[in-house]
C-alpha cells in the first residue's frame, strides 16, 4: 500500500468514527427524553446568519422523590453547526430557583446532596447536575446545581431554598426534612 493510499484510508475510517459518535450521541439524548424537564421558553443571545443561534433555555422540573417542590433552571445552549449537532461544550453558566407549589410529601428516605436531576452538556465530559438536601435546623429543603467534567469541573453554581411551610388549611401537618434524610 502506498503512502498516498493510507492517508487516505485513515481519513475514512476517521470520518466513519465521528458519524457513529454523532449518531450515538443522538441515540442516548432521545433515549433519555422521557426524563427531560419541561421547556418553559428560549430567548436568541447571539445572532448567526447561516446557523442556529445562541440561546438561552428555561426548564421547569418536579422533584421526583418530594412532591409539591418544582425547580426552574435557565441554561445557555450553543448555537452554530457544533451546537445544532451537539458537538458543542456549553458553558457552565447555570442558574436555579425552587419553590413549594403545594403540599410538601417525603416520598422515601434521601441522602444529603443526592441527585434530583442530571443532564449531560458535551459530547462526553461534562455534564449538569441538580442536588438537593436538607437543612435541618430552619426544615428547609436547600438545592444546588452545578456543572462538572470528568478532568476538571466548574466552581460556577447556584443554590435555591425551599421552606417547608403549611400548605392550606388542610395541610396543618408540616413534615420535617430531618426526619427523611440521612
Amino acid at each position: 500500500m502506498t503512502r498516498r493510499h493510507t492517508t487516505s484510508l485513515f481519513s475514512r475510517l476517521k470520518c466513519a468514527a465521528l458519524a457513529g459518535l454523532v449518531l450515538a450521541g443522538f441515540a442516548a439524548t432521545s433515549a433519555s427524553a422521557a426524563d427531560d424537564p419541561d421547556l418553559i421558553f428560549r430567548r436568541s443571545t447571539v445572532f448567526k446568519l447561516l446557523s442556529p443561534n445562541d440561546k438561552l433555555a428555561t426548564y421547569g422540573i418536579d422533584d421526583p422523590e418530594i412532591e409539591g417542590v418544582a425547580c426552574h433552571f435557565t441554561v445557555p445552549e450553543k448555537g452554530g453547526f457544533k451546537g445544532w449537532l451537539g458537538l458543542a461544550e456549553e458553558v457552565s453558566d447555570i442558574s436555579l430557583a425552587c419553590r413549594q407549589i403545594g403540599p410538601i410529601r417525603f416520598k422515601d428516605k434521601l441522602a444529603q446532596a443526592d441527585d434530583m436531576f442530571s443532564k449531560r452538556r458535551s459530547m462526553f465530559f461534562k455534564k449538569m447536575q441538580i442536588v438537593r438536601g436538607c437543612d435541618a435546623k430552619r426544615n428547609v429543603l436547600v438545592y444546588m446545581v452545578y456543572s462538572d467534567r470528568l478532568i476538571e469541573g466548574s466552581p460556577k453554581n447556584s443554590t435555591s431554598s425551599v421552606p417547608i411551610m403549611p400548605w392550606g388549611a388542610a395541610d396543618q401537618a408540616v413534615q420535617k426534612c430531618g426526619d427523611y434524610f440521612k
